[in-house]
């Protein structure tokens, strides 16, 4: 299988348009909606030495002939670089009462995430913190360094009650940054040493890092892992989710979690209509394949500023093909972009969204696969007395800095 761009060309191995920046998901920084108003692109004149001959400065020739050009139509956009801050939250646990999601709690290490997925629905958020849904989701990111502190605290607290925790609800606990400052291995540790259940979803290989944790608490049925396929295509994978683990990666993850005892299972999240759809029951097929032993999937969500960000990428990299897959969206949305009632945010509805329904539950049901849930034990959490002392710190972290 191959990605191709339209119009369709099989040779075509041209880069992609040279409106995207490659390595990056969104393809322009478009305000938030908080923000009074578009700050489109222009060209000021500035780049163009030759311009200004005739420029003075208190009657003194002024020479910008040594300025670099403007950048041609031929030319790549510049590279965009990721740079980390400190979030101080003063919770971690976000809690809510959603019907559509099997669970009522999750954490998210960081805000932001560099995987850059067009379609996130996390993208939103970062409209709260001043900042584009766009690029800026995906370059200026946000590390909560006391993560584990934090969950210690709410753990300890009189009253508290386990139920699963979900990581990666909104955004990814191993993105590319984990890597580096290991906050999510950091709440495993935690959880670990609480017989805490949790349900892990994310789109990275780098999952696998923290098998020596998730193991033996799998074996006490506290843990399951989600790994998200979108596509099995990786030409496609690279401009739809730029920086997340490639498709094969994510099944050779499936592969070994499941060979270390760990339920793992399928996201097939988000199907979009006439782009991805056709995909679904290979996906499935190779999933099963790799050892998953459950399926989860969505429709996609186009929320707030979403639906022009998602638009935006199609003319780039879609043109031709822009048009039918939104309109197949609107198809599954009462023909709207997208609704958020309940019930139907996460599947849609009308005839195209039932007989996706149909054909993810047909390929589950071949392939023996479970549906959504975390299968998860509360009754062994307990307050240790020797985590008095606070958890685990990498001890390299105090030597990085957090931008770069």
């Amino acid at each position: 299988m191959r990605y191709e761009r339209d119009p369709v060309d099989p040779f075509d191995d041209s880069p992609p348009p040279q409106m995207a920046r490659k390595g990056r998901g969104a393809v322009t920084n478009r305000a938030g909606r908080f923000e009074p108003g578009q700050r489109p692109l222009e060209d000021d004149g500035w780049s163009h030495g030759e311009a200004f001959s005739g420029l003075t400065f208190n009657g003194a020739p002024v020479n910008l002939a040594g300025r670099k050009p403007a950048p041609n139509a031929d030319d790549d956009l510049p590279p965009l670089k990721t740079t980390i801050a400190l979030d101080n939250a003063r919770s971690i646990i976000s809690r809510n009462q959603s019907p559509d999601i099997p669970f009522d709690q999750s954490i998210n290490p960081y805000r932001g995430c560099e995987h850059g997925c067009i379609y996130c629905y996390a993208r939103p958020t970062h409209a709260y913190l001043g900042h584009s849904p766009g690029l800026d989701f995906e370059t200026r990111l946000y590390m909560k360094a006391d993560a584990a502190k934090l969950l210690e605290k709410e753990l300890r607290k009189p009253g508290y009650k386990p139920s699963v925790i979900a990581l990666g609800a909104n955004t990814d606990p191993y993105q590319p940054i984990e890597k580096r400052f290991g906050i999510t291995r950091e709440i495993l540790h935690v959880l670990s040493a609480y017989n805490h259940p949790l349900g892990i979803t994310t789109k990275s290989a780098n999952v696998t890092r923290d098998i020596d944790i998730l193991a033996p608490m799998a074996a006490k049925k506290l843990g399951k892992v989600y790994l998200s396929v979108t596509t099995l295509d990786r030409d496609l994978a690279r401009v739809m989710e730029p920086r997340a683990s490639t498709p094969q990666k994510r099944l050779d993850a499936i592969r070994q979690l499941r060979a270390a005892g760990i339920p793992v299972g399928v996201s097939v999240a988000p199907i979009i209509p006439a782009l991805t759809d056709h995909e679904i029951e290979h996906i499935i097929e190779a999933a099963t394949e790799a050892g998953a032993s459950s399926v989860n999937w969505t429709l996609l969500r186009l929320p707030l500023e979403i639906k022009d960000i998602f638009t935006e990428w199609l003319e780039a990299h879609h043109p031709l093909r822009a048009k039918r897959v939104l309109d197949m969206v609107r198809e599954c949305r009462d023909g709207a972009l997208y609704r958020s009632d309940f019930g139907e945010r996460m599947k849609g509805s009308g005839p195209y969204a039932t007989l996706i329904r149909q054909r993810v539950q047909a390929a589950a049901k071949r392939c023996g696969l479970n549906g959504y849930r975390w299968d998860v034990d509360t009754s062994l959490f307990r307050i240790p007395a020797d985590r008095m002392a606070g958890p685990e710190k990498p001890a390299e972290r105090a030597q990085l800095s957090l931008f770069g």
